[in-house]
Formats: structure tokens, sequence, C-alpha cells
């Protein structure tokens, strides 16, 4: 479904399409119901920018969040720069010398350790600059993450025989501060299975970092909160999460989690138009301006769009279009893999209706291979109220 502020946004953008459309207002009440779903739980809320890192949607996420987790040195200068007092935490494989002197630099609040090789990089970085370092140590379970859209392999963090090769790098780096455990392990877990997989983290790093002498240890849970494309009112149960972390978490110990997704994703909408209707090979086809390089996702997880038909009135009355059949949603791109939607009921749809695919706040436009075959780029809005109106970022903002 579209909201009432999007819908009326997209009928005014006639001759402006494709266009991307982010309701702040519904970001920000998402955001506050799971702060305060979690609010009992202790829990730390670190929002992993890869999901959505405009700077419309960190700040407005900014009152809601503890702090942000980024996985790039570029992502680091962006987030620095539009939320220059922001905690972060820098994650990811294949940190660069440059990347992490830059993360030195712009005191990032906790850097998560990667590798042994990482581990004595850092430390050599750290000392040479004169600069205390906090850190988490990457950690990589093996186990069964049944339901898991993505479970994370052996380039990411450590298993357990190899973090231990980092004691002694931190046994003689005393300026590199051991504060505890990082693991995101899958994603797009439900409720009761990331609580199971929590507590197969505590139980491993519990007694790993009380032998390392932590005191007041922090275990990062990760993210990877599921999200259903196919039932998008079906959304992550934060109450049932939270519970079930406030029963296990012990005194004198931080948990923090890194949603990403299941935080933007319900608040962005792709709105584009419908160029072309046509029947091929008994399929019933509609052709739609932009594609997916303006928002991959449906390729990415093999999945259909969710979407709204907008219909529109003109003085033509012979424009092609199909009734109550399966049609196809596709783009203008020179490739049979360009499919928002496949084989979907429609009950009408016209050339030069609009089609507005929601759940496009997360992993759409920033995954997406914007360059390919030189289409216009879309238009961002962004929907506040409390200005009443909404605003087109300039590109060095948005980007």
């Amino acid at each position: 479904m579209i909201s009432e502020a999007a819908k009326e946004k997209s009928s005014h953008l006639a001759g402006r399409l494709p266009a991307y459309i982010y309701d702040l207002d519904a970001l920000a009440s998402h955001a506050a119901s799971i702060r305060e779903a979690l609010s009992a739980s202790g829990l730390e809320i670190f929002y992993a920018a890869k999901a959505n890192p405009e700077a419309a949607i960190l700040r407005t996420l900014d009152p809601y969040v503890d702090g942000i987790e980024v996985a790039s040195g570029g992502e680091l200068e962006h987030v620095r720069k539009i939320l220059p007092t922001a905690r972060i935490a820098f994650g990811g494989p294949g940190k660069t010398s440059h990347e992490l002197t830059r993360a030195l630099e712009l005191n990032v609040e906790r850097i998560h350790v990667e590798s042994p090789h990482e581990m004595a990089n850092l430390a050599a970085l750290s000392r040479d600059i004169g600069k205390e370092v906090d850190v988490l140590l990457r950690l990589n379970l093996a186990g069964q993450r049944d339901g898991a859209a993505l479970s994370m392999s052996g380039p990411f963090g450590m298993d357990p025989d190899l973090i231990e090769a980092c004691r002694d790098i931190l046994g003689t780096s005393p300026w590199v501060r051991l504060r505890g455990i990082h693991a995101h392990l899958a994603s797009g877990l439900n409720a009761p299975d990331m609580l199971r997989q929590a507590s197969e983290i505590l139980e491993w790093a519990r007694p790993w970092l009380a032998k390392a002498g932590v005191v007041r240890p922090e275990i990062n849970l990760g993210g990877g909160m599921a999200v259903d494309y196919e039932d998008p009112a079906a959304q992550y149960d934060w109450a049932a999460y939270g519970r079930g972390v406030s029963e296990f978490s012990t005194p004198g110990e931080i948990l923090r989690i890194e949603p990403g997704r299941s935080v933007s994703v319900y608040s962005g909408w792709y709105v584009t138009d419908v160029i072309d209707v046509k029947r091929g090979h008994g399929e019933w086809y509609a052709i739609l301006r932009g594609g997916t390089m303006h928002i991959r996702t449906p390729v990415t997880r093999q999945h259909n769009q969710p979407f709204t038909v907008l219909e529109t009135e003109t003085q033509a009355d012979n424009r092609p279009e199909v009734r109550n059949e399966l049609v196809t949603l596709v783009g203008q791109l020179c490739t049979p893999k360009d499919v928002f939607a496949s084989r979907v009921p429609v009950e009408r749809i016209r050339v030069g209706d609009i089609v507005a695919f929601s759940m496009a706040g997360a992993y759409a436009w920033n995954i997406s291979h914007h360059d390919f075959l030189m289409h216009p780029k879309p238009e961002f809005h962004y929907l506040k109220a409390q200005d009443g109106k909404d605003s087109q970022p300039t590109p060095n903002e948005a980007r």
C-alpha cells in the first residue's frame, strides 16, 4: 500500500517520473515504535547505514537510535558529515589502512575487527598516530540458519579458533581496548529465530570475554530482522524480540543490535508510469519508465516488488490496457531480467497510469546499477508534515 501523503505527491509528478518518495513522518513513527518496543530490553540500536544512507533518512532516524553502523570508508565520511556528533561503529571485511586511519581520525566509537591481520594493522596504526582505539572482535559461529535470507560465510569475521589469535596482539597493544564481541550471523530471520541466534552468540561470548578480563562487556547481536515483501503488513515482531532479550540479558553488560532494512524499508516508494501495455505469446506485459537500474531489489532478491496502480484520467480514450489478468511489470532495459514483478494479478492497468512500488526505502536506489543504458535518474522527494511541503535535496546532500 501507498501512504496517502505519498499517493498525493505521486499525482503531482506527471512528466517528472520516475521518482523516489520518502515519507519522513512515517519513518520517524516507525523508528519511534521500535524504540518503544525495545525500551525495557536495554538494547542499544545502531542503524545500519548500508540500508539507506540518504541524508534526510539519517537525520530523521538520529533521535531514535543510539548510533550508526557503517561498513566502508565512504559511508564513514558521509555519516560523519551528515551527523557530526553521532556515535559510529565501523564494520565490514577488507578495511584498508587508509580507512582504519580515517576511523581513528574521525573518532569512531567502535571498530569491528574482522581478522588477526586487521587487528595487527589497526594496532600499528593506532600506535603510530598516538590514539587509543576501542574494538569488538567479529565472531562467525557455524550453525544452522533455517529460514535465513542470507547466512554470513567464512569471509565475515573469525571462527572461534581464529579469534584466539587476537589475544596475543591485544596483550602487546595496551592502547587497543577490547570492549566485546560483534556477531552478525544471518539476515532475514523472524523474532523467535533471532532470539535463538542471540542466545547462541551470548553462550559463546560471555565466557570468552570473562576469560579475557573484559569489564562491562559489549555484545553486538547484529541485524538481519526479517522483512516480508510478499506480505508488507507482516512486520517484524519487535515487542516479542524485546521481551525475549530482556529475559536473557544480565546486569553489567551492554547488548546492541544494528538493524537497517527493517527500519527504513517501509517509508519509501519508487514511483513511475506505464509507457506501453501489450500481449506476447499469451502473456501480458506492462512496460514502465525506468527499471531495475533504479531499484535493483526485486532482481537481487528474486521477488515481486509490491505495488499499487494509481489510475490517471486523460482525454485519450484509446489507451492500451488490460483488465483482470496476470501481468508482468518490466522496465526499459535491454535485458529480460529487468522485471519488477512477474505474472501478478492486476484489476486494470493502462498506458499513462502511475505505478507506485512500496517497500523501496532500503537496499533500493543505493544498490542499483544507475548508469546502465544511461537512462535519466529519478528525482527524490521527502515528505514531512511539520513544514507542510516536500523537499528535493541537492545531489551532494542526497548521496
